[in-house]
Formats: structure tokens, sequence, C-alpha cells
């Protein structure tokens, strides 16, 4: 096995969605060193939300040794080292959640969601409606480790059964029950044009008032073909 060169990833840099607590069970943390070192493997950068507490800091912590380059997105308000604690790599602040969100969109070329609370949901299921909505076509992986995802993934079921979700669309979330095998499902994913939505751009708006400039997120929709179902 010594010497066996490492296929080359159609990635370049994976965004990473999970919990600031490491959670109750050896094998939360177990999953974020492995999937750290499964990125470190492919030389994928990691993109996630800064700080370094939690399943964060040792995804982050974890890439960052094995030389892999790391960016954190945090906002400003979130910048103090007794919520965060001490970031590793380069770190971006930016003025709000909903930017940090867009920033983690724009500079990563998939999104995988490690165990995590209301943070980590609302992460995934943002980027998701994004893909659905046909605004990326990034792929979207679940870390299912233990089983953790599974009521999630059954209610995803039960909305597609019950016509919420299209059939086509629930192929968007891509899961496993380790880092190798999801990395993999990522590489091979191939996203479904249904065409919800043509030609849609999401983009960071930059608008200018009398006394600052702020940033916005939004997107820009030229043709609406057929009914969204959200």
């Amino acid at each position: 096995m010594e010497g066996k060169a490492v296929k080359p990833s159609r990635f370049k840099s994976v965004c990473v969605f999970c919990g600031s607590s490491t959670g109750k069970r050896n094998c939360y943390r177990d999953a974020a060193i492995e999937l750290a070192q499964e990125l470190v493997a492919k030389r994928l950068d990691l993109v996630y939300g800064g700080g370094s507490i939690g399943l964060m800091g040792l995804v982050s912590q974890a890439v960052h040794r094995g030389g892999g380059n790391v960016l954190g997105i945090i906002p400003r308000t979130l910048m103090s080292k007794e919520i965060t604690g001490e970031t590793v790599g380069e770190v971006k602040p930016v003025a709000d959640m909903h930017q940090r969100k867009a920033e983690m969109a724009r500079n990563s070329d998939c999104f995988i969601a490690l165990p995590g609370g209301y943070g980590t949901l609302e992460e995934l299921l943002e980027v998701i409606t994004w893909a659905q909505l046909g605004i990326h076509d990034k792929p979207v992986g679940l870390l299912n480790v233990d089983g953790y995802y599974n009521y999630l993934l059954t209610f995803i079921d039960k909305a597609v059964d019950d016509g919420f979700i299209k059939p086509s669309q629930r192929n968007i979330i891509v899961s496993a029950p380790s880092a190798k095998e999801l990395v993999q499902k990522l590489e091979e994913y191939v996203p479904v044009h249904d065409g919800v939505i043509a030609k849609a751009s999401w983009e960071i708006e930059q608008q200018q008032s009398p006394q600052q400039h702020q940033q916005q997120v939004g997107f820009n929709t030229t043709t609406l073909q057929t009914e969204v179902a959200l």
C-alpha cells in the first residue's frame, strides 16, 4: 500500500457544518477527527464557521495540524475568545450570520454536516434549499454518525411521500456513516436539474448607504419554469 497515489479530488474546498459542542458520545469526536484526516488525505481545504470549541474545534485543529488550509468565517460579534476560543488558520470576520453563510458557500465546492444542533441544522437546510431552487448545484452530505440523522432522513422521506418535496430533490442529500464513504459519494454526485429555476445565481451584493457599506445576501432569477415545491 506504501507509495499508492491518492486520486485527486474534483473539489478544492469543503464547507463543514458542525456543533459548537462535542456531544456526549465519543463517536462524534472520533467522526470529526476522521473527517479531518480524510480532508487532509484528499488535500482539501476546510471552510467552517470559525472558533475552536466543540466539533468545530476538533475538525479545524486536526486539519491545520495535518498541513491543510483552514478558513474560518465568523461574525465580528462572536469573535470574543470567551465565546469561540482560539482560532487556527485564516479567520475572515463578517458582519452577521447571513453573510457568514453566504461566504462559507462562496468559498466551498461542497458541504458536509457533522452532528450538531439548531445552528448546524439551520445551515444545512439553507444550502439544501438553495440547491432545490437551483441557486447552486454543489453536493450536500450528511455524516450520519451512528444513525444521528436517521430521524431527519425519515422526516424528509415523509415529506416526499406527502408531496412537499419532489422525489428528484430527495437526491440532493447524500449520506453515509463514515467520512471516507461520504466523501466518495460526494465525488460521484451528479446534480439533478429538473428546471425549477433557470439561470439562478446567488451573490453578495454591495450596497452603499450614507453611513456605511452594507453587505446583503441575495440571488437573481430570470425565468421561473416550473412550480417550486418548498
